[in-house]
């Protein structure tokens, strides 16, 4: 049953404004049919293109073991694949190794709406194993599907209970279920906020960044019980008037109505959605495609030699990549033109001007939920100190609360997938998470767990989440009187170090060190950056084996930090 806009919204905050006709101009009204009937007439075209590929692939044609007879083929395939219409791609994660066993991995629909299914990975481990951390991942809604994560999801589910938002492609969805905005997409964070209870991390990929902080803002401020514990927003578009790019530059030059004339179209038939206003998904798949045109030509002929030259592995990279790439959704007119004008035109949020159901969007009320933010340095789409600007803007948290990383040499991508997120970005993520989790703060207090309480746990997951973060000595029967401990060996680091009355160095600057290890080195007799930089090779060694999980101390390189930290003081 359709809802009443005029009188009711979709989350915890009711009271939803009506939604003015947003529509497109007369050239652009039919633009959708236009594609259509592109893609019919080339039916033929794509049916006769993969009959030639087959019949130039077959090892009995001997044309196909000819110079002439693979390329030939190979042009067929090219036509075929840069032509077709690719449909939404599986995720196909079928397993995940948790602590060294590979576990069937299911994923289920757990929370449905119209344009949003929450989809929940579950991993079957072995009964009574502890929980993992509850991290919930927001795609982004900008193009493509949420399958464009894959990476990420398969980066994160070792040690992690995970749950992903699998937008709805608009086109698919009836008029009937009424339309979707910014504001629609905030009361949809909010639920599934309050379906997971509140107990739970989320992680916004790009464009989620503004509407998760803003969907913490207004919950934390209705002192909703059930905001996330932490935040990490990745590459995400908090304030464009830092480092604008190309994309940036465009939706201030071009200003809203642009958008609104050219960009909008409506749904054919026969398609669920007919007649609903949207921003088409070819239409960004063309600003996509636009934006590195060379590599995107280069990459296809290179793919054209691979197939020529018999180099399947090549190939069948290029053919994932793209199958992912060239599957795009289309977005509601509403949400696409809102996002526009808040984020890019207007900058409401960081100008403190973003309301959501009439209710401002204050960040600063934000004190409960811990905050990380994550950068390229290459980022070419939101640019370095857009996503950081969320620290700017949340005054209430303390500094123990927010962590802030930019991560070298990636694009905007490699913030969220590949090789530099699994070592370097993943790790950090998943520390943080760690240290802002109520379990590990409530658990660390009491008796270390038993053995068998540990099988089937994660490594550096609930493990991590429920153990202290330094090995503690069992405890002994209560003796009649008390008796001095003796003294704990320090490292020669910290024998070193000058007896002064200076106030002790803030460790907690050291990008991974929270205030726990900061308590820990401490106990070290670390006090000073120049210690920790001062460290030998022993001496550092053995503080990565007492700190949960081990190697930190190396791996998020401390003594570089300290000594840079060291030179400033």
């Amino acid at each position: 049953m359709a809802r009443d806009r005029k009188r009711t919204g979709i989350g915890e905050f009711a009271n939803a404004s009506a939604t003015p006709e947003l529509g497109g101009s007369a050239s652009s009204m039919p633009l959708y049919w236009m594609f259509e009937a592109g893609q019919a007439s080339l039916g033929p075209a794509r049916a006769l293109a993969e009959a030639g590929r087959l019949f130039f692939k077959n090892p009995v044609n001997p044309a196909s073991h000819t110079d002439w007879g693979r390329k030939v083929g190979a042009l067929c395939e090219v036509f075929e694949r840069a032509t077709r219409r690719y449909g939404k791609p599986d995720f196909g994660i079928a397993s995940t190794l948790v602590r060294g066993e590979r576990v069937a991995v299911t994923p289920r629909v757990v929370w449905s709406r119209p344009f949003c299914d929450l989809v929940h990975f579950e991993r079957a481990t072995r009964p009574g194993s502890r929980k993992a951390l509850k991290v919930l991942i927001v795609a982004p809604m900008s193009g493509h599907y949420a399958t464009l994560l894959r990476g990420t999801i398969e980066a994160m589910l070792p040690d992690h209970d995970v749950y992903v938002t699998d937008w709805t492609d608009a086109r698919l969805v009836p008029m009937t279920d009424g339309p979707f905005d910014l504001d629609d997409y905030i009361d949809y964070l909010i639920s599934i906020f309050h379906f997971l209870q509140g107990d739970c991390h989320v992680m916004a990929v790009c464009q989620p960044a503004v509407p998760v902080l803003a969907a913490v803002a207004r919950m934390e401020a209705e002192e909703d019980p059930y905001a996330p514990h932490s935040m990490i927003l990745m590459g995400g578009p908090i304030d464009t008037r830092e480092n604008p790019t190309v994309v940036n530059q465009l939706a201030i030059e071009r200003g809203l109505d642009f958008f609104q004339r050219n960009v909008i179209t409506v749904v054919p038939w026969p398609h669920p959605g007919v007649m609903r206003r949207v921003y088409p998904g070819f239409l960004q798949l063309t600003g996509f495609v636009n934006m590195n045109l060379d590599r995107h030509v280069s990459a296809h002929y290179e793919f054209f030699n691979h197939l020529v030259d018999g180099d399947g592995d090549s190939a069948e990279k290029h053919r994932e990549f793209y199958d992912e790439y060239m599957a795009v959704m289309d977005l509601t007119a509403e949400f696409y033109l809102q996002t526009v004008e808040t984020v890019f035109i207007r900058h409401a949020l960081p100008k403190g001007e973003m309301t959501h159901r009439g209710k401002p969007v204050d960040c600063s009320k934000i004190t409960r939920c811990a905050l990380m933010t994550v950068e390229g340095e290459r980022d070419d789409i939101s640019g370095v100190g857009q996503t950081r600007a969320a620290h700017t803007l949340c005054t209430g948290l303390k500094d123990e609360q927010r962590v802030h990383w930019l991560q070298e040499r990636v694009g905007h991508y490699g913030v969220f997938n590949g090789s530099r997120f699994r070592s370097e970005i993943a790790p950090r993520i998943h520390d943080f998470m760690l240290s802002n989790e109520p379990r590990a703060v409530q658990k660390a207090a009491s008796a270390p767990m038993r053995p068998a309480e540990s099988e089937g746990v994660s490594a550096g997951a609930a493990l991590d989440a429920v153990a202290p973060l330094v090995e503690e000595p069992k405890k002994a029967p209560e003796p009649p009187a008390p008796t001095p401990k003796p003294a704990r060996a320090k490292p020669a680091a910290a024998r070193r170090a000058p007896a002064v009355k200076a106030p002790p160095d803030d460790l907690t600057k050291i990008v991974g060190v929270g205030p726990k290890l900061q308590a820990v080195l401490n106990d070290a007799g670390i006090f000073r950056f120049a210690q920790i930089a001062g460290l030998s090779h022993d001496e550092v060694a053995s503080l990565n084996a007492k700190i949960v999980p081990p190697g930190r101390m190396s791996r998020e390189k401390w003594q570089e930090q300290a000594a840079r930290l060291a030179k400033a003081e």
